[in-house]
């Protein structure tokens, strides 16, 4: 298995080398030349694996590279931090399925990937006897996830960008109290969209790159998208039978990876019925979906943090294939975006796009409604992320089929406002509730490229 980008400007590269080049050198986002296809009978065979089996089934069709037994130890290590046994079990409540992502560590989906590619991280730079300095931005739970899966490892260095005041509380604890010596928060004075764009000029400064190892571990490495991947054939092996029950999948989404994750699963044969892309006021990609609308504007702060994001870069990802993997194209639109703000799409590439996509965008009101009248009638507490994909779901899809809302975070993570929504205190887990208290360490910057990249230069170790 090989990776190419999406602007065609790099050879293909072996998996390991995909995992560390992060970002292409070319500017592009990489992906694997080809899908490893699975029947309905190999579905009918992994229905009795366990979460890690399953992951070692689908994760080794996109490797070669890594000797199945050192793959099946990465994976099993990986999620011997899950504080649930399934890892990602799917609950009912209200004809939805609610699929738990919140487990791990940092109690967020982002654990599912970056327990997995800190430990791909660990293993390949020993292999290689090399070292890594990791830089990222995170609108919340990216940081938090990416931090608690590397610090203290060999070899690595990590540096997350923030946007300051913009996180929830405990988001930003999680961050800030791991003082370990590899570990450097940076809260940048702006939204999540001027931390990424710093994070991608030191990327594309390719000379800069190479002279300080620089590793991705924002959802532009491809091996944070495989590791989704895992729980989207998870949840439908738990929601199905040997029936043709349909299953569609409802996202809350801003930066794309996620839902990007559910695209792949249904290009590797599993059967879904439909991808809902569930966005909030920040909704580029609803407008995208719904009237063919991908233009910027400004970011909106809400009480789902997680996706006040505009610019999506996982976006890219899917153009590539929207526009029938032509590199050339995939330039072209976003040369197109820089100029006028904007991208344009034919009449033909929108139906193409609402046969893989429909959308909602779910306002804050709307959030705190869903919570408080979902815990009224279920006793079931969303976090405002998860609420939005359930009210989509509500909305839009049939109540005749399986309906699986992701929970990307767990509501504690979101105290304020689902104590406005439901007029209740949200239970504390004992690990949220021992970062009060506890010292931190941040450094508060301007969105200013060459004040970060001189902290970073100062800050290797």
């Amino acid at each position: 298995m090989h990776y190419i980008s999406t602007r065609g400007g790099i050879q293909p590269i072996a998996f390991k080398d995909a995992v560390m080049m992060g970002l292409a050198t070319d500017g592009g986002l990489l992906l694997p030349e080809a899908y490893p296809q699975v029947s309905r009978q190999q579905l009918e065979e992994w229905r009795s694996l366990s979460y890690q089996e399953l992951a070692f089934h689908i994760i080794s069709g996109f490797v070669d590279d890594i000797p199945p037994a050192d793959l099946k130890d990465l994976i099993n290590r990986s999620y011997a931090t899950f504080s649930h046994p399934e890892i990602t079990p799917v609950v009912k409540h209200d004809g939805v399925y609610i699929l738990e992502l919140f487990h791990g560590v940092t109690l967020a989906f982002k654990d599912v990937a970056l327990q997995f590619l800190g430990n791909l991280f660990e293993y390949i730079l020993a292999e290689r006897n090399e070292q890594l300095n990791i830089i990222g931005a995170t609108s919340g739970d990216t940081g938090s996830a990416a931090i608690h899966g590397v610090r203290g490892k060999k070899g690595i260095n990590i540096f997350i960008l923030h946007p300051h005041g913009k996180t929830s509380p405990v988001q930003a604890l999680q961050m800030t109290t791991v003082t370990d010596a590899n570990v450097h928060n940076i809260a940048v004075s702006g939204t999540f969209d001027d931390c990424q764009d710093i994070v991608k000029a030191l990327f594309n400064d390719l000379e800069f790159k190479k002279k300080y190892s620089l590793g991705a571990v924002n959802s532009i490495n491809w091996a944070r998208v495989l590791a989704q991947v895992v729980y989207y054939f998870y949840a439908w092996l738990r929601v199905t039978d040997e029936d043709e029950r349909k299953v569609s999948f409802s996202v809350p989404t801003g930066n794309f990876g996620d839902i990007f994750a559910g695209y792949v699963a249904k290009k590797m044969g599993l059967p879904i019925d439909k991808l809902l892309l569930a966005t909030n006021e920040n909704n580029i990609l609803t407008r995208f979906v719904n009237d063919g609308d991908y233009s910027l504007s400004d970011v909106v702060s809400t009480a789902s943090p997680s996706m006040d994001i505009q610019l999506a870069s996982n976006f890219e990802r899917y153009l590539f294939y929207l526009y029938n993997q032509d590199s050339a194209r995939v330039r072209g639109a976003f040369t197109q975006l820089k100029e006028q703000g904007r991208i344009t799409f034919s009449s033909e590439e929108m139906a193409r796009v609402q046969a893989d996509f429909a959308s909602a965008s779910v306002d804050q009101a709307q959030t705190l409604e869903t919570i408080g009248s979902f815990n009224r009638e279920t006793g079931y507490i969303l976090d405002p992320h998860t609420a939005v994909g359930v009210r989509a779901a509500l909305d839009l899809l049939p109540a005749d089929i399986a309906r699986v809302c992701l929970a990307t975070a767990h509501p504690a993570k979101f105290g304020e406002a689902v104590e406005k929504a439901t007029s209740a205190a949200t239970p504390i887990p004992p690990g949220i509730a021992a970062l009060h208290g506890k010292p931190t360490r941040c450094d508060l910057m301007d969105a200013d490229l060459e004040q970060v990249k001189d902290f970073f230069i100062k800050h290797i170790v």
